[in-house]
């Protein structure tokens, strides 16, 4: 019984030492969101077959062989430029990949959130270009700041 007790005790030492501020809810650095559309109908979304990417200078892809119509992808916040190399396939053989790099451009300013939560990136004046490959056009080639993953920030037509 005294070993409850003392259990019962220490569960709530530790409970009422912690204060609403530790624990961080807050949204954090936000990423870059991408939708993929129908070229050929711009309203439609448009999954992309055998999608990987990759960070350049990176060995682990975010995606890899996915069919997604969306992906939210993150910047470094220790750099001003985010290389990203995207692959897709229709039929799933190497042979057939097809490449496609987005290079993001952008000033990263840091935010106090929180004691918690510490620093936010938010990313401003940010340029996008793309190399030749499936990509068949995109917009907004410039996005004057992200800071939050409320909706996509750049629309890729293929």
């Amino acid at each position: 019984m005294n070993k409850n007790i003392l259990y019962i005790f220490l569960f709530a030492c530790i409970f009422s030492a912690c204060e609403k501020d530790d624990i961080c809810l807050l949204p954090t650095t936000p990423k870059l969101i991408l939708r993929f559309y129908d070229t050929t109908n711009p309203t439609e979304f448009k999954s992309v077959p055998n999608f990987s990417a990759i960070a350049e200078s990176k060995t682990d892809s975010l995606f890899t062989n996915q069919s997604l119509d969306s992906i939210a992808i993150p910047l470094n916040t220790d750099s001003t430029q985010t290389v990203y190399h995207f692959k897709t396939s229709e039929t799933g053989n190497v042979a057939d990949n097809e490449y496609n790099t987005l290079t993001i451009n952008y000033t990263v300013e840091e935010i106090f959130v929180s004691r918690s939560c510490g620093l936010k990136a938010i990313f401003n004046t940010l340029t996008i270009t793309s190399g030749t490959g499936w990509f068949q056009s995109f917009t907004p080639n410039t996005i004057p700041t992200i800071d939050n993953e409320t909706s996509a920030h750049v629309k890729i037509y293929h």
